[in-house]
């Protein structure tokens, strides 16, 4: 990749260092201009009008979203973001009083009150699989705990909370094997290193848009397995899911657009596709690569500061770094970073419900750098919470 000339193309990248990609990844020049130009073309003849005109485009983002992770365009359904995908996809499922959700530790926050709401509504049971020794979902302990009971296992493939990269492929196997659906969470991961739902085995897989693919914000998917569509029930129903029978009934739609809304930005469709576009044509196995040695590179260099440590757990970890200088506050921390131009965020107690409990660790830093950033931006990082340590 001709790392200068993708930073030429990134505004963002002319005036901070932008580290997280984890909240929401730099627009391209090639995507803004997309969408502004969509913008402009409703104004111009309409907002109906426009989406008639760029429906060979905006179909178009189907396919290459299906391309992306190695499944079909009928398996796609858009969404405005990925919480939204998550929920279409858990609410159609059915549960019973002694039903059981078996889930990680690293599950994201959302998820887990959905879970918490379906066994209160229903006497499902929530399962937390522990870890194993390096910290990831434990695959053994998961599949002792599989039996008859098991409605779904719903896994985040990457926390929001840290590096981690849950074996994602190794559950897939486990899953089929046991013919137990497998939901899985790839906001972190689509877009930083490549996701293929074949290779990983999952039934059904949810992404965002503005993070590692530096799609816009308002944006998401779900991709949901053919074969899984007659274990599924969509929670909502809508013209763009299905068809009026012309008697009291009605027919779902074919594939995944069955769980889709009819109304939507198509300004922010088409920057997906742009986005998406970009991300196959420089090729996540060469994005990948970068981002997670990019991932190292910072790592190690914050793990060999005096008075800061890192808190990534997993054998494979990835583009997401997580720190905490002793003696500072996170939120101060964060702040300093700001005040030399350097984005970072912070990590929530409240969005990785269960690893606070297990841990306790959080808040913490949470630098997460793309394909993009440089290690010159990744050394005056180092280097300024360096100061941050010595002076705490």
């Amino acid at each position: 990749m001709d790392i200068e000339a993708l930073r030429q193309d990134t505004p963002g990248c002319l005036n901070r260092v932008h580290l997280n990609n984890a909240g929401a990844g730099l627009l391209s020049r090639r995507t803004l201009h997309t969408m502004t130009a969509h913008l402009e073309l409703e104004a111009s003849i309409g907002g109906y009008e426009a989406a008639k005109q760029e429906r060979s485009r905006i179909d178009a983002t189907y396919e290459h979203i299906a391309e992306l992770i190695g499944g079909r365009a009928d398996e796609v359904a858009l969404f405005d973001n990925s919480t939204h995908a998550w929920n279409a996809a858990f609410y159609s499922l059915t549960f019973q009083p002694g039903d059981r959700i078996l889930t990680g530790r690293a599950e994201y926050g959302s998820n887990v009150l959905a879970y918490l709401q379906t066994a209160q509504r229903t006497g499902a049971e929530i399962v937390v699989v522990p870890d194993d020794a390096p910290g990831q979902t434990d695959t053994a302990a998961l599949a002792d705990l599989i039996d008859e009971r098991t409605r779904l296992i719903g896994i985040s493939h990457v926390p929001t909370s840290g590096g981690l990269v849950n074996p994602a492929e190794e559950i897939g196997r486990i899953t089929r094997g046991a013919g137990v659906p497998f939901l899985l969470d790839a906001t972190q991961s689509i877009g930083q290193f490549p996701v293929d739902v074949e290779a990983l085995g999952c039934d059904m897989v949810t992404a965002t848009g503005r993070k590692f693919l530096r799609g816009p914000r308002g944006t998401g998917f779900l991709w949901v397995r053919t074969q899984m569509l007659e274990h599924l029930d969509p929670f909502v129903n809508d013209i763009e899911a299905a068809t009026w029978d012309g008697a009291n009934g009605f027919i779902w739609h074919q594939g995944a657009r069955r769980f889709a809304s009819w109304e939507m930005s198509y300004a922010n469709v088409l920057g997906l596709d742009a986005a998406v576009v970009q991300a196959l044509e420089l090729g996540m196995d060469r994005i990948g690569r970068r981002s997670i040695a990019l991932g190292t590179h910072l790592r190690d260099r914050l793990d060999a500061l005096p008075g800061v440590t890192t808190y990534d757990l997993g054998r494979d970890r990835c583009a997401i770094v997580t720190a905490k200088v002793e003696g500072l506050d996170t939120h101060d921390l964060a702040a300093v970073l700001a005040r030399h131009d350097i984005n970072v965020s912070t990590t929530v107690a409240e969005h990785t419900q269960f690893d606070t409990l297990h841990r306790g660790v959080h808040p913490l830093v949470r630098l997460s750098p793309h394909y993009y950033n440089t290690e010159a931006e990744l050394d005056r990082t180092v280097e300024v919470i360096a100061e941050a340590a010595r002076t705490a």
